[in-house]
This record gives C-alpha cells, structure tokens and sequence, in this order.
C-alpha cells in the first residue's frame, strides 16, 4: 500500500461529533435508523436482570446491541438486541487495531510500548497509537506484518467463527481471504477493512485480554439448571499473556486522555473505540473490560445508524453500564450472582429508558 493510499484513509476517518438532539441525521441517506427499541425480539431468559437493567438503561433510544460477559468463564451476562448480536456482523473499524497490536508483538514487528515508528513528520509508539486510534501507525504495522500473518493472528483471536458454543441464530462473520481492494493489508488492520465482526466475537477476545489469553466459547444458559450446572468451555490458549501488559497501557489511555473518555469512570477501565461507515450505515463499536478487586466485565457496544454512531458514543454507553453497576454495588465482594430465570416480560425497554 502506497503512501498516498495511507493518508487518504486517515483522511477518510470519519468525524467525531455529538451526538444532535433530534433523530434527523444529515449526511445519509443511512439504512439503518440512528434510533429504535433495541430491545424488541430479545429473549431475556437466564440474563442477569442487574446487568440486563443497566445495559437497556444506558443504551437508551440509540439503536444498537450490549453485550456483556464475564471473562472468567466466557457466560453471557446480557445481549441486548440478540438480532443484531447474533447477526452477519459489521465492519469492526478501529476495534481491528487490538489484535494487530498482538500480531505485532508476537512476530517482533515492534517489541515494546515505547516502540516508535517514524510516520509523517514524527515519531509515536503504541500506547499513543492504540490510546488516539492512529490509522498510520496500524497501517505500517499491517505493511510489515504481510496479509498471511495478519490473517494468521485473526483467525487465531476468533474471526471468522463462531464466538459461541450453540447459541441459536448466531451467525460467525468473515475474515477476507486475500488483502482488500480497497487499500490492501493497511486498510484492512486500520479499518477492518472487507472484515465482518460481531460483537459476540469481541466480547470472546476482550474476555481472552482480560482474563490473561483464555479464550472461551461464550455460552447463554437460558434455564435455572443450566445456570447452576454451568461450566467453562475452553476454545483455545491465546499465546499472548505476556504480551498483555504491553497493550493494556493503550487500553487505558483510551479511556484516560484517548478516543474513548466518555467511558471514564472512578475504576480502570480499558477499552478500544471504532468509528466508520459500513456501506450506507454509520458504525460506533466500543470493546472493553473493567477491574474492580477481583471482578471483571467485559462490555462491548455497537451503535448503528447516522452520524451519532460513533465510537466515542458507544463509549459513553459502556460507561454507563459500568456506572450504574458500581452505583447498584454489583461489584461488591459479597453480591452472589443470581441464579433465578429473568421473566421474558422484562424483555422492552419500558422497564427503563431515561436517556
């Protein structure tokens, strides 16, 4: 990929803007509408009904889907607007620079946090790239890495499969099996260029970053049995623990002072954002985990729709969602986790929706 192409994709980034208090969006026309009942559909059976509560809550009228999972057995907490979890997936956007950053650790491409790369009129290292999103430095990553190798650590961090061990519905994206037309192997690890993402399949990675390179099949239980006979379902190793306190400072830095601090909360949090434009549909993701003692959640965001959908909104979700979880004292040492099925009458958004 030439130069030229380079600095035509940074350019090509969309704009980060508020989010209007109307639902008329400039700019389409968009197919998907920036706003709707993500909840419609949803079987709510066997969810969390705290997380289920504060997911819809903080998702409010945006369209879009939480899920949110424990990463240190890979259940599924909650998956608001399962149609669209479960679904083809979408282009993943920025979200794609974490496992480039794997990938690039693991074959020495760089060999450090404070690795810099001369881009344009300066230097930057990782957490500065991963933390601001920079699509350069991604792209002279995926430049050195080739496409076989780039592929390689993707399909080993679940794309292109099935996040789930038989979820009905689900559906397992797509990984490219050549470099896209459209700009190459440094589209594709800046932009997620030609890749179908769910969130399912981010939420399996995001857990495997959080636990230290376990990755798990994610699984639903849907009745008071099988939630109390549940048990973890090992997908595979990822050889990336010792890689992972070089990443997460970038993580952090998202949330810190980077593209998501809409997330930012009294508690680390560490996440990635991803904005971009999905054919005639605008794309907000945000992946990200939590730490409070010895309790984790791994909580991801896809917003769709116009020019709201972004990935410093999607942010702001998650933030939400951790917020009123630490406000409810989920995180508490002492809270057990409920084992009671949640009534499928609290599936709508009519129990919450306070924006």
């Amino acid at each position: 990929m030439q130069a030229s192409l380079i600095r035509t994709a940074v350019a090509q980034r969309p704009a980060r803007v508020a989010a209007p208090a109307a639902p008329v969006i400039r700019g389409g026309p968009w197919t998907e509408p920036t706003y709707a009942d993500s909840t419609l559909g949803d079987n709510v059976d066997g969810e969390d009904l705290d997380v289920r509560r504060a997911a819809v809550e903080a998702l409010g009228r945006f369209n879009g889907s939480v899920v949110v999972v424990d990463p240190a057995n890979g259940r599924i907490l909650s998956m608001v607007n399962q149609k669209l979890a479960l679904g083809a997936g979408f282009q993943p956007c920025s979200t794609i620079k974490v496992s480039v950053a794997f990938a690039a650790l693991s074959e020495q491409v760089i060999r450090s946090a404070n690795t810099r790369l001369p881009l344009g009129s300066g230097r930057i290292d990782l957490t500065y790239a991963l933390a601001h999103s920079n699509n350069l430095y991604f792209a002279t990553l995926g430049q050195r890495l080739g496409f076989d190798r780039v592929s390689y650590y993707a399909r080993q961090f679940g794309y292109g499969e099935n996040a789930g061990l038989n979820i009905p519905g689900e559906r397992p994206g797509s990984f490219p099996t050549a470099p896209p037309r459209n700009g190459g192997v440094g589209m594709l690890t800046s932009f997620g260029e030609e890749i179908r993402q769910t969130p399912l399949q981010l939420a399996a990675f995001m857990g495997a970053v959080a636990n230290g390179g376990t990755l798990y099949y994610l699984q639903c239980p849907r009745t008071a049995e099988e939630i109390q006979n549940f048990k973890p379902v090992l997908k595979r190793r990822l050889e990336i623990q010792d890689l992972i306190p070089t990443v997460r400072p970038g993580l952090q830095g998202a949330v810190d002072f980077g593209t998501a601090r809409r997330a930012q909360q009294d508690e680390p949090i560490a996440g990635k954002t991803g904005t971009c434009t999905d054919s005639r549909t605008h794309l907000g993701w945000f992946g990200s985990f939590n730490e409070v003692g010895q309790r984790k959640l791994v909580v991801v965001v896809l917003l769709t729709g116009g020019r709201p959908a972004i990935g410093p909104a999607a942010a702001g979700v998650a933030g939400n969602v951790y917020r009123r979880l630490s406000e409810s004292n989920y995180f508490s040492a002492s809270r057990q986790a409920p084992v009671e099925v949640t009534p499928a009458s609290l599936v709508s958004t009519r129990i919450c929706c306070s924006r």
